[in-house]
Parts: C-alpha cells; structure tokens; sequence
C-alpha cells in the first residue's frame, strides 16, 4: 500500500504544456485503469490503478485544448469545476469499468486555460464556461492573413526552410521557387496587400513540390515544381469541379464560341475551386394581366436569390419597357452542386438585358461580379480560381470587377492566355460583352441613368 505519485513536476524548470485533446475523457480528466483480477485476492489496489488527466498535469502550468467547443457538454462542466475550484478528483470515466466504483480525493489542477476551435462552432460551447473565459481572460479572433511586407514576406521565407529541414527528404528551394511560393501566399490570402496564415496548406504545397522534384531527380526545387505541384495536388473540391467541367463540354453544356441571346458564361467557386457556369434568361409575356413575375431556378441558395430579386430591381429600372408586361425566366444551367452568393449578379444582369433586347452576347467571355441595384459592378472573392477556370474552359476574355484588379495573380503558365478587363458599372458590362444594332443606343441608356444617379447624390 505505497502511495502512488500522480504527478511528478520537480525535477522541470519551466512550469508544464500539456497539449490536450477532449477525444478521450479519461486522458483529460483522469481515469482509474480496469483491473481484470477482481477477485481470489489477485486485484491491484485501487489507488495503484489511479492516473492522472492533463489537467492534473498541467497543475501551476498551461493546459492548452484544440477544438474546444466540440467537447462534451458534461466534459465542458468538469473543466469549469476544475477551473473553478482548482482541484478535481479522479473517477473511472467508463460506467462499464471496474475503476467506476474508484472515487479519489480532489487532485489539485490549478492551470492557466488556453483553448481553441472555430467560430462556427463557438455556439456549441458551454455558456457557463464561455462567460469564465470572458469574464477571467480573453477571447481573440486570430487572423488568417497578415500584412505584405518585407517583414512577413521574410517569415514565408523563413517557413519554407523550415518545412524543407523538418521534411529531412525533400531538396531546398531555389530563389525563384521561393517566389512563387510567396506568389500563393498573396493569391490564398484573398486580399490585397496580404499574405496567408493558413500555414499547414502552404506546408502541404511546399512538400508536394519537393516530392516532385526528387521524383524528376532535380538536385533544387524550381518554380516549375511548384506549379506542377499545384495541378496534380488539387483538393477534392478541385478534382469534382474538373470532372464537371469535363462533363458540360462533352454534352456541350458549356459554349465558348459564337452568339446566343439570353446566355452568359458566369463564373463560380466550388470550395477553393473555379468552375463556368452558364445562366439563361428569357422574357415571355407575362401570365398575370397585373405584374410579371421573376422565376430563378438552379438549387440557388438565400444570398444568390436575394441576388437575383436585386437584379430584378436594375432590370426595371433600365429596361426602358413596362416589365409588368414579361416574366423572367433565369436558370442556372446543371448547377447540382448549388449555387450560393451573389458574385453572379452581373452575369444574371447580362442575361436579362440580352433576353429583353434581343442582343446576342459573346459566348467567349465570362464574367463575375457582384451589381448593386445602382448599376454598379461590386468586388467578389475568388477572382483567380475563377479566372482559371475560364481559362481551362476556353474562354478568351474574362470581365472582373474594377475593385478586384489587384487581387489578380495568375501563374506563369496562365499569364496572357486570357483578356482580363475590369469593370465599373453595368454599361461597361454590355459594351464589352454584347454585339448587334441598338446595342450603343442601350450602353449609352444605362450609362445615364447611373450619371444621373451619381450627379443627385453629389448634390
């Protein structure tokens, strides 16, 4: 019967880190082992079966638990209790163990909490233990980008010579390779003037990249090796948008050559992906004598039908005829994987006017944008993907917003295989995209109803 020491902190010299993790109960709170030999005198004694929880470990030190909110709500009390009254006893964690019916004396477990998780599942967490946290501590949003500057462009560097001597197989990077690993650094961050934070995918590309080089049996990694590591180590939602991009041209869903009225090639993101997606309209007489009606179809989601009914708003303004007279008929052509947001507004736009015009538009462009119901062309997310993805598809002109012109970095592979123009506003949408007679007179319409609105909100 010689006592059992749970935890031994002596011999440090700097108060204990224990990393935790909530997938086990018992290694977080502690636990009391099962005994096979309960009975005939064999069975260990309860207190030698006795082990301590991380947070029993990191008494006078730092506990720290990643994805805190997707713990237990019972596990959630008892680090409240621990936090609150600096010591919890140790039970058997398994109601079918032998070391359930064990219960210790409280065990101190005075630490400083550090955890993290997610916004979106920050709702899951324990009110009680949310509120200790802002009433004792802090909560910090971390950011996924920083600013560009030397500075910060040094630490990439810096990280990318670290993930090559930790990796220990794959060769150094050349100064170029270097470059062109900054180069994703701006393109993932998704702001201009800002590099990316997310380091574990940036580290994924860099080991990809060295993979590759080894397997072509460079002696450096070179900025071809990262370019080629980019295509071939594509994420899942990458690899789908390739199939269905592979499967609209083949039943050519998607144009990219020639004149039609009423369609236009928009562009989308499917996760970190671009992908075309053409849109249709047309404008047959109204059913109801009273008011025609705006139907969008396409599995569309809240902020893309919400996108759609603001459009619908331009259209009247612009449109020069009594829309009471016309329905509006929009469909997202074999959008299965839905479509969410509102950066296809300008497509929708374009669409409408040509239907309602009858003005052909250029089935080798595509555009993106979000369109204020003013007639202004609104900056979107993922203006690269997006562009490549035109590219992959054959386009040869991509319209994007005036406001996203610093966001885009194509690689060297892509750079000049497309027009890209930026846009300000809803006439510079037509004048590029469609032909035919009337298509000045209707540029020139739109273009002063915006100069109008502009010179009554300056007065």
């Amino acid at each position: 019967m010689v006592p059992k020491v749970l935890v031994e902190n002596s011999d440090r010299e700097h108060a204990p880190f224990e990393d935790a993790t909530g997938a086990h109960a018992g290694a977080l709170l502690g636990d009391v082992r099962h005994d096979p030999f309960q009975s005939g005198g064999l069975g260990t004694p309860a207190h030698e079966r006795v082990e301590a929880g991380m947070i029993h470990k990191a008494h006078k030190g730092v506990l720290f638990i990643d994805e805190i909110s997707t713990l237990k709500i019972n596990m959630q009390q008892a680090i409240l209790t621990a936090m609150q009254d600096k010591k919890y006893a140790i039970t058997g964690q398994s109601e079918m163990s032998s070391g359930a019916m064990v219960h210790t004396h409280p065990v101190p477990c005075d630490f400083v909490l550090v955890a993290a998780g997610n916004l979106e599942t920050v709702k899951h967490m324990h009110p009680a233990l949310r509120s200790r946290i802002r009433g004792y501590g802090y909560e910090i949003y971390m950011n996924n980008t920083m600013p560009d500057t030397p500075e910060n462009r040094k630490k990439i560097v810096q990280f990318v010579a670290q993930e090559v001597y930790k990796d220990g197989k794959i060769p150094h990077f050349t100064k170029e390779a270097v470059l062109e690993i900054l180069k994703e650094a701006k393109r993932r961050s998704g702001r201009k003037g800002h590099l990316t934070c997310i380091f574990r995918d940036l580290g994924g590309l860099i080991r990809s990249a060295g993979d590759l080089a080894l397997k072509k049996g460079k002696t450096y990694v070179d900025a071809e090796d990262i370019i080629d590591s980019k295509k071939l180590a594509r994420t899942l939602e990458h690899q789908i948008a390739d199939k269905i991009i592979e499967q609209k041209k083949e039943y050519r869903v998607m144009r990219t050559r020639g004149l039609q009225i009423g369609r236009v090639n928009g562009l989308a993101v499917i996760g970190e992906s671009g992908i075309l997606t053409p849109i249709e309209a047309e404008t047959p007489p109204a059913l109801s004598r009273s008011e025609g009606k705006v139907i969008a179809t396409g599995k569309l989601g809240k902020i893309a039908r919400e996108a759609v009914a603001n459009v619908s708003a331009l259209i009247k303004k612009y449109a020069g005829k009594d829309m009471s007279k016309f329905d509006v008929h929009i469909q997202f052509l074999q959008t299965y994987e839905g479509v969410e947001g509102d950066s296809a507004s300008v497509s929708i736009a374009t669409a409408v006017v040509s239907a309602l015009e009858e003005l052909p538009v250029r089935q080798d462009i595509a555009m993106t944008g979000s369109l204020s119901v003013r007639g202004e062309v609104l900056p979107v997310g993922g203006v690269n993907a997006k562009i490549e993805a035109a590219i992959e598809a054959g386009i040869e002109k991509v319209l994007i917003p005036y406001g996203n012109v610093g966001d885009v970095m194509l690689d060297k592979r892509n750079a000049g295989k497309v027009v890209i123009v930026p846009v300000k506003t809803l006439n510079e949408v037509i004048e590029e995209a469609m032909v035919g007679v009337g298509k000045d007179e209707l540029v020139e319409r739109v273009r002063r109803s915006i100069v109008q609105f502009e010179n009554n909100y300056d007065n």
